[in-house]
């Protein structure tokens, strides 16, 4: 049977150990910028993955795509040919009133309100962090003096039907087409308030799902970019603070990997 993976395109060689994922292709390039020998082993579909060094590390920085069906496929892949340790790199919608544009969350467990992870394992299997990756990002963040919290993420797949805007009277009004909007979706996010889940995005549970059946080790920090269901989409900021959250999270990767 051939070592190449069929949606990637990636073999044996291709991939590093440690990983970092994020969603966007082009956050690829700026998690790489600081490596040396990179080459680009794959550039398909949403997934564009480079490899190199850096400190005498082997480093491979791919991305997912948005949500559980393309992370999961991706983390499948780059696990076969030898990955055994992640960092998600991504942005997050806040849900904690303690939190401000810019902040950092490091993930300790995941809310899994996907569909992807409950196709591997019913919905009763935890989704948490590797200790170690928590660890080594807390030691990398405060050693920067970056303003960060650790707590529960609720990963979530509608991206518009669960998120919502703040109207005038205090109202959550939906960012669905034509306002598509039931009790229940605005309950669902009071609820995960009430849990004091801090922030919410679309691949941390399917991430530590697997790498919990998988036996890796993996964790998620990601930039506070908008409040749920404080301001409105005009300010989703995808940028603000994201070169403290990767240079954290390389700090982090290659502590783990010595």
């Amino acid at each position: 049977m051939s070592n190449v993976q069929p949606i990637t395109g990636c073999k044996p060689g291709d991939i590093a150990p440690h990983v970092f994922l994020c969603g966007d292709p082009a956050r690829v390039g700026r998690i790489a910028a600081s490596w040396k020998g990179v080459r680009e082993v794959c550039n398909v579909r949403e997934y564009r993955i480079l490899t190199g060094e850096r400190s005498g590390v082997a480093l491979s920085a791919a991305s997912t795509g948005i949500g559980g069906p393309s992370t999961a496929i991706l983390i499948e892949e780059l696990t076969k040919l030898g990955a055994h340790t992640y960092i998600r790199v991504g942005n997050s919608g806040g849900l904690s009133s303690r939190l401000e544009l810019g902040d950092l969350v490091v993930t300790t467990g995941a809310v899994r309100d996907d569909g992807t992870s409950r196709s591997y394992v019913h919905p009763e299997y935890p989704a948490v962090s590797d200790y170690r990756v928590v660890g080594a990002l807390v030691e990398a963040a405060s050693g920067r003096g970056a303003r960060f919290h650790t707590g529960v993420t609720w990963s979530l797949d509608a991206f518009y039907a669960r998120n919502a805007v703040a109207a005038a009277d205090g109202r959550m009004e939906s960012m669905s087409y034509r306002g598509y909007w039931t009790p229940g979706h605005e309950a669902r996010i009071r609820e995960m308030q009430a849990a004091g889940i801090l922030n919410c995005e679309m691949e941390s549970g399917v991430i530590l799902t697997l790498a919990g059946l998988f036996g890796l080790r993996a964790g998620c920090i990601c930039v506070v970019s908008d409040r749920t269901p404080w301001p409105g989409p005009a300010a989703i900021d995808l940028d603000r603070n994201m070169t403290t959250c990767i240079e954290v999270a390389q700090t982090a990767m290659l502590a783990l990997a010595r």
